[in-house]
């Protein structure tokens, strides 16, 4: 038999009311926030993330899904986010609007790597990016975003983490600094660890092996080496996430797994779990846009896995809204009953009333069962004797009453009851 592909998941009926209460959460952020929807293709030119994820990322060595296409040309499925929306950006000169432009998405995300809890190698993510605007401010705002939403869903004992890492005029000393830290301690180190120390050091930091974690804790950390214009950036934000009650922590050893980043990153992680189930980050991201071939064009965006979300909403025993059952069943005795019940439940459709309606000849026991099963209020009962009179049979489940009603008068006696 044929299963879904090793690291994918369906999603069933049972779930979708988890997705949909996140999506009208998200509405709702987006709307307070000011960003509008953008959807981007499934697949991009390679070049698009080898270029702005970075060439020694995990992501572009090992788990991007890249094939060559009719054409000869190589193509990737979506890795991420943030690069496409920086593309779109550019292509249909969004730098013209004013700024910040405010995105939004919600995306199957497709990376080759180990499956874990709420991680799959098929993902959904939704994502935010302000660009054109350099300010801390903007930073803050966006990670208030990203705070107001979580608690929206009603997730509790999270915990928020900041760090700057920088940007290319200071970080060359930074990064001078780890590669000597490291040179002491390669034996230590795990074998992915060993090839990054050699072609970006900083990727040591963001490693979650246990035998590189110790490493990590005493490593030099990069608030330290900050420039003054870097300091004062990290030195607002925190001001600014005081300002608006977000209670952060400074990690010294986040960076986040992508080279794009400059100064800003941050992540939303649950305090019993830490590094190991991450639910948001991001940061800023200064200089990707030019790294596209456009001008300099100052960036900040952040990104949640939706699996990942749902997977602690269950955790947390969140009882999310019931979805919306369906309000008749249709019941019918006979064949002439079952005409007669194809045109009552169109009629009832039209009139805006959700109604289900089986077509295989049944016991009316058999159609009751079935109407409490789907979540029906009510059965509207359909004999031989209720054509002729031109009436239908209404029964109330939650209290078994039962009436008979004019045919052309009962979808305002149920507009009415409701």
């Amino acid at each position: 038999m044929f299963q879904a592909p090793y690291g994918t998941h369906d999603i069933l009926p049972e779930d979708q009311p988890y997705w949909n209460f996140l999506r009208e959460r998200a509405d709702e952020i987006v709307r307070l926030y000011g960003y509008e929807r953008i959807d981007t293709p499934l697949f991009e030119d390679a070049g698009l993330f080898v270029r702005t994820v970075g060439v020694d990322t995990d992501i572009v060595e090992k788990e991007m899904y890249t094939f060559t296409d009719r054409s000869g040309g190589q193509m990737t499925l979506r890795p991420e986010g943030t690069a496409s929306v920086c593309r779109a950006y550019i292509e249909h000169g969004m730098a013209s609007c004013p700024q910040p432009v405010k995105l939004f998405y919600q995306a199957p995300i497709f990376r080759y790597e180990r499956p874990q809890a709420g991680r799959y190698r098929q993902h959904h993510q939704f994502g935010f990016e302000a660009i054109g605007d350099g300010d801390a401010m903007s930073d803050a705002e966006l990670i208030d975003m990203a705070w107001r939403f979580f608690a929206s869903l009603g997730l509790k004992n999270l915990t928020l983490q900041i760090n700057s890492i920088g940007c290319p005029d200071c970080r060359p000393a930074y990064l001078s600094r780890l590669r000597e830290y490291y040179a002491g301690h390669k034996e230590g180190l795990c074998g992915d660890c060993k090839v990054r120390s050699e072609k970006n050091i900083l990727r040591l930091l963001d490693c979650k092996k246990p035998t590189c974690q110790p490493l990590t804790a005493g490593a030099p950390r990069s608030v330290d080496y900050l420039c003054q214009e870097c300091s004062e950036h990290f030195e607002q934000l925190k001001a600014h996430l005081s300002t608006l009650q977000l209670p952060f922590e400074i990690n010294s050893g986040m960076v986040r797994g992508l080279d794009y980043y400059t100064k800003t990153v941050f992540e939303i992680q649950p305090q019993e779990e830490r590094g190991q189930s991450t639910i948001a980050g991001g940061g800023r991201y200064d200089g990707l846009m030019e790294e596209l071939g456009a001008k300099p064009t100052a960036a900040v965006g952040f990104a949640t896995g939706i699996e990942r979300i749902i997977l602690n909403l269950k955790k947390q025993g969140i009882v999310i809204p019931e979805p919306v059952k369906p309000m008749v069943f249709v019941a019918w005795l006979g064949e002439v009953a079952r005409r007669k019940a194809v045109e009552v439940a169109g009629e009832l459709r039209l009139d805006g009333i959700a109604t289900v309606v089986t077509y295989t000849p049944r016991s009316l026991k058999a159609q009751l069962r079935q109407a409490d099963g789907a979540g029906c209020r009510y059965v509207v009962i359909i004999g031989e004797e209720e054509v002729a009179q031109g009436v239908v049979t209404l029964r109330d489940l939650s209290n078994a009453q039962q009436e008979q009603v004019p045919h052309g008068k009962l979808a305002k006696k149920l507009q009415q009851g409701n």
